[in-house]
This record gives C-alpha cells, sequence and structure tokens, in this order.
C-alpha cells in the first residue's frame, strides 16, 4: 500500500511540476559568463552603423566598445537588414540591438529602450541642385524612406497634411539604396533622422543637402533590449554605463566625432512623443 501511495504522489508531483515553467536564465549573469555580449545591428545607417574600407564603424561600434570595457566582456556582432533586427532581438538570436531604432510608444510595448544616445527628429535630403527649400515642397514629388522605420511613418503622416501629398512613398531597405535612387534622381527627397543626413550630406556636399528645419516630432534614439524580466539586469548595466558616459564626457566626445554637435537629452524617455 505504501507503494502505492507513494507513487501516486510522484506522480502528482510531476504532473504539477510539469505545469510550472522553469526559471528563465537572468540575462546579465548569463553575458557575464560567457564573456560575450552579442549585439545585433544593420551595417547601412550612417553615422552610426556601416562599412567604410571593408570595417564596421560608426557611433555604435565605439559606444559598444565602451559598454564591453566597462563591462569585462567582448563584443560579438550579428549585422543584418533592419527588416531582420527587431525580429532577431525576440527570436533571441543577440542580447541587444545597437540600431539604434527611434523611441516610440508603439515599440515600448515591446522592447525595453536604453538611455537615449542621439537626437532622432526626422528632417529632409535632398539633391544639391534641389529646388525643394521647405518641407512642404515635397508636395506632388516621389519621396522615400526606410521601410518600417518610424521616419517613414512620420514621412507619410506629415505628406498627408499636405494639399497635394507625394506622389510616391518608395521604401527601402537600407537607406544607402534610398541615397542611391536620390543621387540619380529617382526620388526627390529621402526622410531620414537629422544626424544620419547631416552626416551623408558632410560626405557628399556636391551631391546633397539638409532641408531646414526639420518636420518631425521631436524624438530620441536608443538602444532596443528584450522586456522581459530576465533581461531588466542586463538592460540596467547597458544604462548605469551609458550614463556614466554621458556624465563623464565620452558620449558628447562620440557625438561630436560622428556628428559634429552634440545633443540636449534626457536620461530616460518615459512618455515618447510619437
Amino acid at each position: 500500500m505504501r507503494k502505492h501511495i507513494l507513487a501516486a504522489l510522484a506522480g502528482a508531483a510531476f504532473v504539477i511540476g510539469s505545469g510550472v515553467p522553469a526559471l528563465a536564465q537572468d540575462a546579465l549573469e548569463r553575458v557575464m559568463a560567457a564573456g560575450v555580449l552579442k549585439v545585433g545591428t544593420e551595417t547601412a545607417f550612417a553615422p552610426f552603423d556601416f562599412v567604410d574600407a571593408g570595417t564596421h564603424t560608426g557611433l555604435n561600434t565605439e559606444i559598444y566598445a565602451e559598454i564591453g570595457k566597462d563591462m569585462g566582456v567582448e563584443i560579438e556582432w550579428i549585422t543584418l537588414d533592419w527588416t531582420g533586427v527587431l525580429p532577431g532581438l525576440e527570436a533571441g538570436r543577440f542580447d541587444v540591438v545597437a540600431g539604434p531604432a527611434t523611441i516610440t510608444k508603439e515599440r515600448m510595448e515591446r522592447y525595453r529602450f536604453s538611455s537615449p544616445i542621439a537626437e532622432a527628429t526626422v528632417a529632409l535630403l535632398v539633391g544639391a541642385g534641389s529646388d525643394i527649400a521647405a518641407p512642404a515642397d515635397i508636395a506632388g514629388k516621389p519621396v522615400g524612406s526606410g521601410t518600417g522605420t518610424a521616419q517613414l511613418a512620420q514621412l507619410q503622416t506629415f505628406g498627408a497634411t499636405l494639399d497635394t501629398p507625394p506622389t510616391e512613398y518608395r521604401e527601402y531597405v537600407s537607406f544607402n539604396e534610398s541615397y542611391a535612387d536620390l543621387a540619380a534622381g529617382r526620388i526627390e527627397a529621402v526622410a531620414n533622422s537629422l544626424p544620419n543626413i547631416a552626416f551623408v550630406a558632410s560626405q557628399r556636399p556636391e551631391v546633397f543637402k539638409v532641408v531646414t528645419p526639420a518636420f518631425g516630432t521631436p524624438t530620441y534614439f536608443g538602444f532596443p533590449g528584450r522586456i522581459e524580466p530576465e533581461f531588466a539586469s542586463l538592460m540596467d548595466k547597458i544604462d548605469e554605463i551609458l550614463l556614466a558616459m554621458k556624465a563623464d564626457g565620452r558620449m558628447e566626445a562620440l557625438q561630436e566625432k560622428w556628428f559634429g554637435t552634440t545633443f540636449d537629452m534626457p536620461d530616460y524617455v518615459t512618455e515618447p512623443n510619437i
């Protein structure tokens, strides 16, 4: 009889136990134990992430070099098209995203964003000889932006306010493709965040220029991470380092290097403007 009772109790324990998911491993502990922080990004988003003479470079590479140094871990880069970066994060291909991504209300429901690392307000890049002198001048013209980006969404919202909307919103997997089409005259303007297009125009002033003022709502770039509780410690650590970089001048120096200017940023974005 005793054996039957013990067997029944063991079976019940198995059923009860199998219905309770195992606690997920803490992300920071896992990263520190492995000695590697895996970072997903695209390399067609200068000056944040791009390839120069075969070398992955940009603001993000230098920020993450500081993060890796402060954490005492190596940075392992996983690069892919932007349309695959956020799905790759959710699928567990890497621990955090360099990107970066515009911090929006919709995205904050799915991702934990780091402390902002740059302004992300959207503006227009046009040809150096273009007659587009103000954002409203894109009325009736073909314009482009990145597929699945907050920049495209703001462009479409702005275009809908014009008496004559743009004739076409052309979407690009990478912004480099949109710049090529702009240079070739296939579109009249590209909508992207001001830091990005300011960099592009500074590299090729004979081809491009920036239209001011920016037409977008004031926004900021941050690094997206997982929102699940087991990733909170990792994102807290990244924020701790980013805030230290802002306090000791490292962030300002990197912004000056890559953008030629610095940005007045909040420590955190809790209520995005878009």
